[in-house]
């Protein structure tokens, strides 16, 4: 029997399990820094609800953490 917890954010619907695994609707699992260099910090400040605020729960951000830019 799992005894998971799974919240889901009313901002961008992604699904935080037992307070530290981040599943993106795409790629692979991350972490709540990962989750805020990819989300957070561009929607959360105009966004009421975000699960993802608490600053002891994100490390600081590597360039790894972000998305690879895209070239054209």
């Amino acid at each position: 029997m799992s005894s998971e917890n799974i919240e889901i954010c009313p901002v961008c619907q992604v699904k935080i399990k037992d307070d530290r695994e981040v599943i993106f609707s795409t790629g692979q699992p991350g972490d709540r820094t990962k989750l805020w260099a990819r989300v957070c910090q561009y929607v959360a400040g105009n966004k009421d609800g975000c699960i993802n605020q608490d600053s002891d729960k994100i490390d600081k951000i590597k360039s790894t953490d972000g998305y690879k830019p895209v070239n054209f």
